[in-house]
């Protein structure tokens, strides 16, 4: 299958392009600079050069492929507009895709967080959740994306196998430079010590990357349209054991914010919001329709491997 990827040399793209080669595919990213383009080339992936603005290159690429994946994102609007901006520049990306990919039943797969569906009513949040509306009453930056989410899924109804995978809160690798795990170090390093909600009781779910990866492959050979799929491993981490692993490598203490400090930035500044909340995810959906088995070490295991954390 030929793929065109977009957003090939973030944190996930890389290993979605190496598993995609693995399996006998050929692959084409985008690339907006030269350094993006020596990073793919040496990835084994054909470059196109171009960027997230050119909707008419965006669709010559995706007319010329067998599927698209797709996993970029314009972060140069996020200092000015915010997560509101980045979402309402994804939505004509998505319909440029869906201009080139009607009624031909070729694949697209987009990133989607686990995140998204919010609270879940008190239960794991399952494949066959839909996106919230993203109004005031789901504001939070994990959910303001839904409304691209949504794009993506309404084009299996005009013809295009297209899929969501929601990615775990929490993806971790060797190769995290800037996700929630970093800026929680980077936060406890600069309190002096490893903050966690209340008791710390409430769920984060998480995957290693190169297991998230091999769900977008499953996605784009076999997924059937329209539906969601979780790249989730670890379904249900209590904060507090986050919090208490990370201390122990850092040698600090862990150490329980309590909810009346929650209430104020405090220690978490602006993810007190998400720092706070239970995201409980299942993915059995996911397992028993694309076959799906994590294979990378879970998150705590991941920590002991000491890739996060500082030599010495």
């Amino acid at each position: 299958m030929r793929v065109f990827v977009a957003g090939g040399t973030g944190h996930l793209g890389p290993y979605i392009i190496s598993a995609l080669l693995a399996a006998g595919h050929e692959v084409t990213g985008l690339a907006r600079s030269e350094a993006a383009a020596a990073a793919l080339s040496a990835l084994g992936a054909k470059v196109r050069r171009g960027d997230l603005r050119d909707l008419d290159g965006l669709k010559k690429a995706a007319a010329d492929a067998d599927g698209v994946v797709h996993v970029a994102h314009r972060q140069d609007l996020l200092p000015s507009g915010g997560m509101a901006a980045v979402a309402a520049a994804e939505l004509p990306i998505v319909r440029a895709y869906g201009e080139a990919l009607a009624g031909t039943g070729k694949p697209l797969v987009a990133a989607g967080s686990i995140g998204s569906p919010g609270q879940h009513r008190g239960r794991p949040a399952t494949e066959d959740d839909p996106a919230l509306p993203a109004g005031e009453e789901h504001r939070g930056t994990l959910r303001i994306r839904n409304v691209v989410e949504r794009a993506v899924i309404d084009l299996a109804g005009q013809g295009v196998r297209s899929s969501v995978v929601r990615i775990a809160n929490i993806a971790h690798s060797a190769t995290d430079r800037a996700g929630f795990l970093p800026t929680l170090i980077a936060l406890a390093q600069e309190k002096g010590f490893v903050g966690y909600p209340a008791d710390g009781a409430n769920l984060w779910n998480a995957v290693h990357i190169r297991d998230a990866a091999t769900v977008f492959r499953l996605a784009l050979e076999k997924g059937p349209a329209g539906r969601y799929w979780h790249a989730v491993a670890d379904g249900a981490v209590p904060f507090r054991e986050i919090a208490e692993a990370l201390a122990v490598r850092l040698n600090l203490p862990a150490v329980s914010v309590p909810d009346d400090a929650l209430m104020t930035p405090g220690y978490f500044g602006f993810l007190t919001h998400i720092a706070t909340q239970s995201y409980p995810a299942s993915n059995l959906v996911t397992r028993r329709a694309l076959g799906w088995e994590p294979a990378q070490p879970g998150l705590l295991a991941d920590l002991d491997n000491g890739h996060y954390f500082p030599a010495g």
